[in-house]
């Protein structure tokens, strides 16, 4: 089986790392199933106090979603898809012990969510963050209720109707980046970060992280279920399907 996900142990410490840096690490269905199934892992391992994820290579965290899976998507498809984000939600939120996310690159549209999800975020000053869905024809439904809980409102909707990108400066402005190392120290500072949280009561790590959850919960649900609507009636309309056409045909040509 093609591994798109990597795990190791430093210490107490479980690293997760994305691993198609050919694309920029971006994910497509088997790529989820295996990400999930390494949270579930590490959830699992009483000896794993604390969880870093990270991408493979220096380009990108994750560039998000393998546009080259959901431009074949229909209406019936989208709403599946929006259910199988929600598995690898459900698998972040419900971890009892920290996650890091180390950012070696660009997290863009569901990568940028996935690191939002995170409990920290280390960067470094060639980072860049946003939600650019809408360039693709992709209609955002969980990234606006996580960024509007983080970020606010106002934010929210300019991120997610310009599409733009924010340089690591803005995202530590505004909250988002918790530290801004140079680049050979994004894993290490990840690191340090982990080894420290897992040398807390454990007990009360997973209570803290249980309450968030509990707090977030019904904004959770309401973004799911209006995803599961609103990519039905995105992808049934034909729209992304021809803007990601375009996106794909434009990058083929600034290559050639």
């Amino acid at each position: 089986m093609d591994r798109f996900i990597l795990t190791e142990r430093r210490g107490e410490v479980g690293v997760i790392t994305l691993n198609r840096p050919e694309i920029l690490n971006a994910w497509h269905s088997p790529m989820r199933q295996q990400l999930i199934a390494a949270f579930k892992a590490f959830e699992e391992d009483e000896s794993v106090r604390a969880i870093i994820l990270t991408g493979a290579g220096d380009r990108a965290f994750s560039a998000g979603q393998d546009l080259n899976e959901t431009r074949t998507f229909d209406g019936a498809r989208g709403q599946e898809w929006v259910g199988e984000w929600e598995r690898l939600y459900d698998a972040m939120r419900s971890l009892s012990k920290p996650l890091i996310a180390a950012l070696n690159g660009v997290a863009a549209g569901s990568a940028f969510q996935v690191a939002l999800l995170c409990d920290f975020r280390i960067a470094h000053p060639g980072v860049r963050m946003g939600q650019p869905e809408i360039n693709s024809g992709i209609a955002s439904t969980t990234g606006p209720w996580m960024m509007r809980e983080m970020i606010g409102l106002s934010r929210t909707i300019d991120l997610t109707l310009s599409g733009r990108l924010m340089e690591a400066n803005e995202c530590q402005a505004i909250g988002i980046i918790n530290r801004i190392v140079p680049q050979e120290r994004v894993m290490d500072e990840a690191l340090s970060l982990a080894h420290e949280l897992a040398a807390k009561p454990p007990v009360a790590m997973r209570l803290d992280k249980q309450r968030f959850r509990e707090m977030t919960e019904a904004g959770f649900r309401d973004c799911l279920e209006a995803g599961a609507r609103i990519q039905r009636e995105a992808y049934a309309s034909g729209e992304p399907a021809r803007m990601m056409e375009q996106f794909l045909a434009r990058r083929a040509a600034s290559k050639a």
